[in-house]
């Protein structure tokens, strides 16, 4: 009953293959070898376009490297209050960009608000040196808590972010559940909705560890091979990380094993929707669910070893939850079975009943 997160799944097996295969003899370092060289051109590929990709060893490592690529002295990137660059990254973008600071903006189901990010935006005079200056806009894409962005949502913050000059960044942890929930071409949700720097995420969708960060404009890229080693990012052997890539976008696998951990997902959120005393709080859009249920009961899952967090309850949902209740988030992966829903449901039946 792991729904904790889809970091605790392993990797998938064709990725394990894949290192295994390439693990042996010798290869050009630091991004040099012909397998690296491929990868570039499969981004290419991948995106309709020549892009600018550099590989990295976390998502962390991915959004404050792309930060740093946009630094401003007195920087302020604008992002989402709940966003995982201000809630889950320990400070590394505000260190990584020798500390520009992080604008929380407000929206509900974890999606900026035009009108308020616009108002964020205006709030900076660009004559009055004390505030400091906007460097860049920040969204993730699926968001921390599961929605997706359609490509018009995208759009429109792309030309608010644009008409003030500054470059839109997407947090892609979650890219691939984003992309296949929203039927779209990895192009389509980037650059040709406005997204000029991505991180795009493998850990979390089958990959050992894998994260890349790719520049729609190789021109605004000039910088990062050395933002990118001084951050102690770039790895002697990044053939290990080509590799695990290969085999992700190899005959689409990143797009089924994403398509699996939604449709597992979907299921468990129509499982859990026969219980009157859980709720799911609102429609998963990629494989992240959040439903509310009585906390005595939350614990007495956990205790039977059920693994799920709970989650922080967002602003606009405080006033809906019940005495009682809390908030939790379960996440399904590329590595969740049917038989694991199974043993949840049967849990939550078995907690549920009264004690005589």
């Amino acid at each position: 009953m792991y729904f904790a997160s889809d970091n605790w799944a392993g990797a998938a097996d064709e990725i394990a293959e894949s290192l295994r295969q390439h693990s042996g003899g010798f290869s050009p370092a630091y991004g040099e070898s012909d397998l690296d060289k491929r990868l570039e051109e499969r981004f290419n590929e991948l995106f309709e376009r020549e892009v600018a990709v550099f590989f990295v060893g976390t998502g962390t490592a991915a959004n404050s490297l792309a930060l740093s690529a946009t630094n401003r002295p007195g920087g302020f990137v604008l992002c989402h209050r709940e966003a995982h660059l201000i809630e889950d990254e320990c400070g590394a973008p505000e260190f990584f960009t020798s500390g520009a600071r992080l604008a929380p903006i407000d929206g509900a189901h974890g999606k900026l608000d035009l009108q308020r990010l616009r108002e964020g935006l205006e709030r900076f005079d660009p004559n009055f040196v004390h505030h400091g200056q906007p460097m860049a806009v920040s969204l993730t894409q699926a968001t921390e808590v599961g929605t997706v962005y359609s490509c018009e949502e995208l759009q429109a913050i792309a030309d608010l972010t644009h008409s003030f000059g500054l470059p839109l960044h997407m947090d892609g942890a979650r890219f691939a559940n984003a992309m296949v929930r929203l039927g779209v071409t990895p192009a389509e949700m980037t650059w040709k909705s406005g997204i000029d720097i991505l991180s795009f995420g493998g850990t979390k969708n089958g990959c050992w560890c894998a994260e890349a960060l790719v520049f729609m404009n190789p021109e605004r890229a000039k910088q990062l091979p050395f933002i990118r080693k001084r951050a102690a990012q770039l790895f002697s052997k990044t053939r290990f990380i080509a590799a695990q890539f290969h085999a992700y976008l190899d005959d689409d696998l990143w797009i089924s094993l994403a398509k699996h951990a939604n449709s597992m997902a979907d299921e468990l959120g129509e499982r859990l929707n026969q219980f009157s005393n859980l709720r799911v709080a609102w429609k998963c859009q990629s494989n992240e669910l959040f439903v509310t249920m009585p906390k005595q009961l939350a614990k007495r899952l956990l205790d039977q070893g059920a693994r799920f967090y709970p989650w922080p309850v967002p602003a606009e949902f405080a006033p809906k939850l019940a005495a009682g209740d809390g908030l939790y988030r379960l996440v399904t992966s590329f590595a969740t079975e049917r038989e694991q829903i199974d043993q949840l449901v049967a849990a939550i039946e078995a907690s549920s009943k009264p004690t005589s």
